[in-house]
C-alpha cells in the first residue's frame, strides 16, 4: 500500500508537540538521539551503532513516493523542547489498519511526548485507519502506559528480531479500533 497523500499530513498539532514531517535539519538531531544505545535498543529497526549513511536513508525512505509508512518528527518547541524530540509512525498494513512505531530522545523521557503524539495520531487519524496496532517490548512498561492510556488494549504476546540488542525479544502486543 502507498501512501501518497502527504500534502494533508504534513503538520498535526497536540497539546505539548508538532507533528511534522521530517525536514533536512531534522537528520542531526535524528542521528543523536538514534544513535543513542537506550533509544536503539527499544526498536526493532534501529541499529547500534548507527552505521555511516543510515540517518540519511531514512529521511529518503520517510520522503519516498512510494513508502508504506508515514513518518513525523516530534517537535516539542511549543512545550520548551527541542525541534526534534522523538519520531511517530502509521505503517500501513492492510484494509484501513497501521501500526504505530515511536521512539522518544532520552531527554524527555517521561515529558509526555509520546502519549501525545500518540493521541494526537488516534485522534485525527490522518490515514482514516479503522484500526491501529502497537507493540513494545516486555522490558519498556512505559511504551505499554502510553498504548494503554490512549486506549489500546493488550492483545498477546509475541516475539520480534531487535537489530541493535542483535536478538529475539518479546512483546506486548496491543490493538485500538476506531468507530
Amino acid at each position: 500500500m502507498s501512501l501518497d497523500n502527504a500534502e494533508d499530513l504534513s503538520s498535526l498539532t497536540g497539546e505539548l508537540a508538532e507533528l511534522r514531517r521530517l525536514q533536512p535539519t531534522d537528520i542531526p538531531w535524528i542521528r543523536r538521539f538514534a544513535g543513542d544505545a537506550r533509544v536503539a535498543c527499544m526498536t526493532r529497526s534501529i541499529p547500534h551503532p548507527l552505521p555511516t549513511g543510515a540517518v540519511e536513508e531514512f529521511y529518503k525512505t520517510a520522503h519516498s513516493p512510494d513508502r508504506t509508512e508515514e513518518v513525523w518528527a516530534i517537535d516539542a518547541r511549543r512545550s520548551g523542547g527541542a525541534p526534534l524530540a522523538g519520531v511517530v509512525s502509521l505503517k500501513a498494513i492492510d484494509r484501513g489498519q497501521s501500526e504505530i512505531g515511536y521512539w522518544i530522545a532520552p531527554d524527555y523521557w517521561g515529558a509526555g511526548l509520546a502519549s501525545d503524539a500518540v493521541r494526537t495520531l488516534v485522534s485525527l487519524n490522518p490515514l482514516r485507519n479503522c484500526t491501529f496496532f502497537g507493540s513494545v517490548y516486555q522490558d519498556n512498561p512505559a511504551s505499554a502506559r502510553v498504548l494503554t492510556n490512549n486506549g489500546f488494549e493488550y492483545i498477546g504476546d509475541a516475539e520480534v528480531r531487535s537489530i541493535a540488542r542483535n536478538a529475539v525479544v518479546p512483546t506486548w502486543t496491543y490493538l485500538k479500533r476506531l468507530g
